[in-house]
């Protein structure tokens, strides 16, 4: 009996997809005894450790999974699940955890690095282990901001690290207890091997003497690089590979989705905005499952809808685009974001609703990460009136619920020139693209209702006070650029990036794979997004990352 304790945080529906699709059947834990009654126990989790400890407490499932994991019975921890074995975290001082594995989670603290680490990243494996043999060159699909840190004292439990400044633990096993830093079920089909490797038992049949002598020589390489400094490298690198993993850079395809006159959801893509012929008729461009499952399967790294419909008047009630996502996380096993109408609502006869039980619903329903675009020009506009965040806002409450890593700003700013910075109040750039009659300053303005209406607020404001809420991304988009073809505007993207501490998303612009290669050159952006080109199938996914391998950008295959 495979059983999955699901303590409410997250997408736990791709976890339950991708066991099905490996062929399993799942059960799930309803109460603390159940947890004693498994076969085999997946623990998947994100947001915060503190609020995921507390509560295991609170529905008494802490002292049997203790019990469960001093028995040595098939576990394997995804993400949170990992963390929570340890003895503490930074993110939650004070809390303890399982306690099963010494070691504290550290939060990342290098100011060269965006947090949260997030995207596809390599593992280099510390000593031998079937759960990931074989797997060495593959990328995984992590996203946190705290990590767990090796240790002499946790070397017997430390399976595989990886890099992001410093190198962390991405794996842990011992005996046939196993725990992930990544996100197998987000992972493509390295990841589902890893899931089908735990489920079939093949990689929890370890003998008492194979684990013994596992624990052995990982306790004699960390005391071997703790007394030798000039052997550090060895132990960092590890039995089988010197060399440190990279975190490649992500290529995104975006789906804009609404619906069209006969009430169908369709994929569209604008003309600056415009979404319908000349007939007067939606323009078409696919199905959205359809197409998403089109782009997972071309090497898309991550798969985004945005809803421009909205349904203003009550999105829980969008019952087409929750079924989209959860039909779309049946078959494409990378990071699913929505966005759309995710803000507070009241419904016809009353009730009220709040932006975090929408996205609770679409959580629910397969998102792994939410967007949201005008409301958080609204969110920073009150802030700026109030001097600061009071812990209601859309963003300050999902972010606390669901982690920061599941929010993400789509900005719509668009260029204001002036002709001197003393004629704005707001930051501007020194541009290499005049304006209309030669400016040569501009600042970016914020816009709202799908690039309609401008606001008093400039695009290096919003993405700095959104960070500060709680925001873990920001997706830039550039009205300016949006369906030119020329490229991505590279001085917006370079002043956001070099504002903020999160990962940026390049959009809007991308005409050919070359201009990937450069907004990744030039700005240090971790994504990039394209949407028509990818639809009328003008630059293939394939020529994009092909064109990154040749300048040496680091990709996922």
């Amino acid at each position: 009996m495979i059983s999955l304790l699901d303590y409410g945080a997250g997408n736990v529906r791709s976890v339950r997809n991708a066991i099905a699709n490996l062929g399993f059947a799942l059960t799930d834990i309803r109460r603390p005894a159940d947890i004693l009654a498994a076969d085999y126990l997946i623990f998947p989790g994100v947001g915060a450790f503190g609020a995921a400890m507390q509560r295991l407490e609170a529905l008494g499932y802490s002292e049997p999974l203790k019990a469960y994991l001093a028995a040595d019975r098939p576990f394997l921890g995804i993400c949170i699940g990992l963390q929570c074995l340890f003895e503490g975290s930074e993110e939650s001082p004070g809390v303890p955890g399982l306690g099963l594995i010494p070691g504290q989670v550290r939060r990342f603290s290098d100011p060269r690095l965006a947090v949260p680490h997030m995207g596809w990243n390599g593992l280099r494996p510390q000593r031998e282990g079937a759960l990931l043999a074989g797997l060495e060159q593959q990328r995984f699909y992590f996203v946190h901001s705290y990590h767990a840190e090796a240790t002499a004292e946790n070397a017997a439990w430390t399976l595989a690290e990886t890099d992001y400044g410093d190198a962390f633990i991405s794996a842990v096993q011992r005996g046939r207890v196993a725990a992930v830093q990544f996100h197998p079920e987000k992972s493509g089909a390295a990841g589902l091997e890893v899931l089908r490797r735990f489920l079939s038992g093949e990689a929890v049949q370890v003998s008492a003497a194979a684990s013994s002598t596992d624990a052995n020589a990982a306790s004699l390489r960390h005391a071997s690089a703790s007394v030798e400094p000039g052997h550090a490298e060895l132990h960092h690198a590890g039995p089988h590979h010197a060399e440190p993993t990279q975190l490649a850079k992500r290529v995104i395809a975006c789906l804009d989705v609404r619906s069209n006159d006969a009430g169908d959801l369709v994929v569209t893509k604008g003309d600056q905005y415009d979404v319908r012929e000349s007939g007067g008729e939606v323009r078409n461009l696919g199905k959205p499952v359809e197409l998403a499952r089109r782009y997972y399967e071309e090497g898309a790294d991550e798969i985004t809808f945005l809803n421009i419909t909205a349904f203003r008047d009550f999105p829980l009630s969008d019952q087409p685009m929750l079924e989209v996502l959860r039909r779309t996380s049946e078959n494409v096993f990378v990071p699913l974001t929505i966005g759309g109408g995710i803000r507070a609502f009241t419904d016809a006869e009353g009730h009220a609703y709040s932006a975090l039980d929408v996205a609770g619903e679409y959580f629910r329903s397969g998102a792994d990460k939410i967007s949201i675009g005008s409301e958080a020009v609204a969110i920073v506009e009150a802030v700026r009136a109030r001097g600061g965040g009071d812990g209601h806002s859309a963003i300050e409450q999902i972010a606390r619920v669901y982690g920061n890593q599941a929010v993400v700003i789509s900005v719509d700013p668009r260029r204001v020139y002036v002709r001197s910075p003393e004629a704005t109040e707001r930051p501007v750039i020194e541009t290499a693209i005049p304006g209309p009659n030669g400016e040569r300053f501009c600042w970016f303005q914020c816009t709202v209702k799908g690039g309609r209406e401008g606001r008093d607020v400039d695009a290096v404001e919003l993405a700095r006070v959104c960070e500060q809420l709680g925001a873990g991304e920001i997706l830039l988009n550039s009205i300016d650029r949006d369906g030119s073809g020329s490229g991505f505007d590279l001085e917006l993207i370079s002043a956001v990036r070099a504002a903020v501490g999160i990962p940026v998303i390049a959009s809007s612009g991308a005409g050919e794979p070359a201009h990937f290669s450069e907004v990744f050159a030039r700005t240090g952006a971790e994504a990039a997004l394209a949407a028509g080109i990818f639809h009328r199938r003008e630059v293939p996914i394939a020529a994009v990352k092909a064109r990154m391998r040749v300048d040496r950008i680091a990709v996922r295959d």
